[in-house]
């Protein structure tokens, strides 16, 4: 064999082994955990936006019968429109943005707080409890607001992989020579009976 081709050849089979060697020691670890991170944040917003589309025809059902109630109609209105506007202005980095992310958590809180302050409500008019478009809306938000604590629980796991994988070895290592414009992610704060246990029960009967 001409020296030349068996250097070409001793050349690719290094190539190769450094690469299944490298594949196998967690190169790809970091860029693999922080997509995973960003997809199960992608979730998260889509359940924040489905719940924030049910709420005007929920408001509504219960406005003809309750208009009396017109404090937490407001309430609830009022929050949909600043969880709406703070989901629509999110910054670039607020998956690395710890106040960013506090602030759409609060915001997206608040709204929680007043959407269970109107369900509450409606367990006073036995008329909007038996109508069927509440129903059919009040059974949607509830199985969309379960699907908002399990979309977060998965983000808040996903986002602890990544983060530990950044801060331990081999990740430490890998950061320093690969990614060293990667950052770790910031997360919700939910009480861990809710991280435990996504279920969200309005008083449904």
């Amino acid at each position: 064999m001409p020296a030349r081709l068996s250097s070409r050849l001793i050349g690719f089979i290094t190539v190769i082994a450094a690469a299944v060697f490298l594949s196998g020691c967690g190169i790809n670890t970091i860029p693999t955990y922080e997509q995973e991170a960003k997809a199960k944040w992608s979730e998260v917003l889509n359940q924040y936006k489905r719940r924030a589309d049910l709420i005007p025809n929920l408001v509504e059902s219960v406005r003809g019968f309750a208009d009396q109630e017109k404090s937490v109609l407001v309430g609830v209105t009022e929050a949909r429109a600043k969880a709406t506007q703070v989901q629509v202005t999110l910054p670039s980095d607020i998956l690395t943005n710890p106040d960013a992310m506090k602030k759409f958590g609060e915001a997206q809180g608040q709204l929680t707080s007043a959407l269970g302050k109107l369900l509450a409500v409606s367990e006073k008019y036995p008329d909007i409890k038996s109508g069927a478009n509440f129903m059919a809306l009040q059974n949607q938000i509830e199985g969309t607001e379960n699907r908002i604590a399990i979309a977060r629980r998965d983000y808040i796991e996903s986002v602890k992989r990544y983060n530990t994988e950044l801060n331990t070895f081999p990740g430490r290592i890998w950061k320093s020579i690969m990614y060293s414009s990667n950052k770790d992610m910031a997360t919700f704060d939910i009480a861990p009976a809710e991280m435990q246990v996504p279920k969200v029960d309005f008083g449904h009967k």
